[in-house]
């Protein structure tokens, strides 16, 4: 049995950056921080942060763009990929998540991009989602 489904709820890390591949597909990459409270052993009240990085394909990457800014809620569901390449003669490799569907949580301020009602979702399930090129 294989399952390859994950779960985020966080705040974006910076605003989403969006390109085109030469074919045409809209490819957006976002940062999302995912916070984590707990008690120490102590009784101590901590914060663990998680940074994770996100790709988001077609009509979902140009709604991304076009509400979401650094700083904004987000909910995430997707899967988990690994993608490796080489530049400069050196191997590099990411695990990222391919974002098959997303919800706008919360309201912006008037003055940036708005998003409409507290929660706006946006059911991509049904989107094609293809491998990424080597180098996006």
């Amino acid at each position: 049995m294989n399952l390859n489904k994950i779960f985020l709820a966080g705040n974006l890390t910076r605003d989403p950056e969006l390109r085109y591949t030469p074919t045409g597909d809209a490819v957006l990459n976002m940062g999302i921080a995912c916070n984590r409270t707990y008690k120490s052993k102590d009784g101590e009240k901590k914060q663990d942060v998680a940074f994770v990085n996100c790709v988001a394909w077609r009509h979902t990457a140009e709604l991304i763009n076009q509400y979401l800014t650094k700083g904004s809620p987000v909910f995430v569901e997707g899967r988990l990929q690994s993608r490796s390449w080489e530049k400069d003669g050196q191997k590099r490799s990411v695990l990222e998540v391919v974002v098959e569907n997303v919800q706008f949580i919360g309201k912006k301020e008037p003055e940036e991009k708005p998003v409409a009602g507290d929660a706006s979702p946006l059911d991509t399930s049904e989107l094609e989602q293809p491998e990424p090129e080597s180098e996006l």
